[in-house]
Formats: C-alpha cells, sequence, structure tokens
C-alpha cells in the first residue's frame, strides 16, 4: 500500500503522533509478543525519530505497554531526557485507594512533569464491566483531578462499560484509543457504531485515529477503513480528534509513512485548520502539551 500523501502541513507546528510505544523483551517479559515474531524485538526512540521526523513529527505521546509501575518509571525517565517525548501515558493500580499518593510520587520523579495521563489493558481482564467497578471509577477519577486523562483502551466487548463511566465521570477528559477496535477485518458495524455514539455525547471524550491496520491485518485495504473513520469524524469532529501511528505495532502491517498518510487521507474533507487539529492540536490541548513545537 503505497502513494498516500504524508503532507499534512500543520500550521500550528509540527505533527504530534500521540500514540506510540518503545519495548524490549529481553528486558522485560511481554507475553503477548511471542504470537508475533515481526515484533518481538527491541524497537527504541532512535528508531522512531529516524522514520517519524522526516515525515514532519515534531513530538509524540509515549504510551505503557504493560500494567506494570516499573515500566512507567522507565518510560518517565527516557522522557526526561528526550525533547521528542512530549507526553507519557502510564500506568497505576486504579483499584488501589491510594492512587493519588502515587501519581503524586511519579509527578516527583525524572520527567514526573511529562505525565500527562494513565491506561489500563481493559480487554485483558475477564470481566468485560471492569469499568463499572466503584474503586475503578475513583481511580479513573483520582486520575482526573490530578490533571491527567485516562486512555480507554476498550474493545466492543468493554465498550458498554466505557459509555457507564463517561456518563459517571462527567468532565474527567477519557481518550479512545484506536477508535474503540472496530472490527474493520470483519466488517463489522454493530454495536461499535451505536456504543461509539453514545460515547461521544460526552464532551470530554475524545478519540485517537490508530492502531486501524491492525485491526485488518496485512492485506489492510483504505477502502474498508473509510467508513469508520468518517464516522468517528462526524461524531466527534477535528477537535476532539488526534493522529496516532501506534508505532511499532503497526510496522507487522504497514510502514509509518504508510500510516500517517492513510489517516491523513481518510479524514478528508477537513481542511486547513480542522487538519491541524487532528495531527497536533487536539493532542497539545487534551494532554496540556503547551510548550510543544
Amino acid at each position: 500500500m503505497t502513494g498516500y500523501s504524508t503532507d499534512v502541513s500543520p500550521g500550528t507546528g509540527g505533527i504530534v503522533d500521540s500514540h506510540h510505544h518503545i519495548w524490549d523483551p529481553a528486558k522485560r517479559p511481554h507475553e503477548w509478543l511471542v504470537a508475533l515474531p515481526s515484533l518481538n524485538r527491541p524497537f527504541d526512540l532512535s528508531q522512531l525519530e529516524q522514520v517519524a521526523t522526516p515525515l514532519g513529527v515534531s513530538a509524540t505521546v509515549l504510551v505503557q505497554v504493560l500494567n506494570d509501575p516499573a515500566e512507567t518509571e522507565e518510560f518517565l525517565a527516557l522522557a526526561s531526557a528526550s525533547e521528542f517525548i512530549a507526553g507519557v501515558i502510564g500506568w497505576v493500580d486504579l483499584t488501589d485507594p491510594g492512587v493519588g499518593e502515587t501519581l503524586a510520587r511519579l509527578a516527583e520523579l525524572p520527567g514526573g512533569d511529562k505525565l500527562v495521563g494513565v491506561r489500563h489493558l481493559v480487554p485483558n481482564e475477564p470481566d468485560p464491566d471492569w469499568l463499572r467497578r466503584h474503586e475503578v471509577r475513583r481511580g479513573v477519577r483520582a486520575v482526573s483531578e490530578s490533571g491527567g486523562a485516562f486512555d480507554l483502551l476498550v474493545s466492543t466487548r468493554e465498550l458498554p462499560a466505557a459509555v457507564h463511566l463517561a456518563e459517571h465521570l462527567e468532565g474527567a477528559t477519557l481518550v479512545i484509543d484506536h477508535m474503540a477496535k472496530p472490527e474493520i477485518g470483519a466488517s463489522t458495524w454493530e454495536p461499535w457504531n451505536s456504543l461509539i455514539g453514545q460515547l461521544a455525547r460526552s464532551e470530554s471524550v475524545v478519540c485517537k485515529i490508530s492502531g486501524l491496520v491492525s485491526q485488518v491485518g496485512r492485506h489492510w485495504d483504505p477502502a474498508a477503513v473509510r467508513p469508520y473513520v468518517k464516522r468517528v469524524v462526524e461524531l466527534f469532529g477535528p477537535n476532539r480528534l488526534l493522529f496516532g501511528s501506534d508505532w511499532p505495532v503497526c510496522t507487522a502491517v504497514a510502514t509509518y509513512d504508510q500510516v500517517l498518510g492513510l489517516a491523513r487521507d481518510l479524514i478528508t474533507p477537513l481542511v486547513g485548520q480542522e487538519i491541524d487539529a487532528v495531527f497536533g492540536g487536539t493532542a497539545r490541548r487534551i494532554y496540556k502539551l503547551a510548550s510543544v513545537p
């Protein structure tokens, strides 16, 4: 898949990639990578910079991979030494009554000023209603009160609980990762369409255009992805949409420039400042990256 334009011509600064990862399986076990040989190797920040900066990416948000506090501290330390990483989405135990104190401690670490949010691997929870739990809601509220966002990693199975969370935490910034993982490869439309529509009713919920090629697989086709992106553009509008590459997960099926170009082509008919918002402005505002070029 080639031939996409990667010129997003951001008028308010460089592109912000709001969703990427790094990992080293030899340093910290990643069981989920065992079945993915092309990804089961180290991916570091320098590799991302090599492919992203020539395309106009000036800053990124590094997102947790493991429900592991040590990984979060490692990411903050990396961010403290990097101008390229503008923000970190870490992990804390949301069910811990002391989550507020944990967030305060992390904020004091090197790079702690770049902790802009928290994420949990919700699809890994056996209970599809995990997000409905009182202690989880209390934890997400603590994240919000600390000034951070909660990255909402869910699939269709967990979407009803995500809707419940948004309805009971009015004002908390919730960032839907990967458009809530619609089953694009199976051309499944409902109940994803109805449920993400319910989430969009909350003005404090925003959505990442990310991870889409991975939902289709190696033979991804823009025509298959287009209706889903069109729907979130209709629901959220440019000021509540963010671009994320989901690098290096995307490399199993596409190159970085293909992912960036696909997102650019699929958000038409947005123009001008609307495009700027998706490729940087919304991320700067939502994650409070005011100083990012």
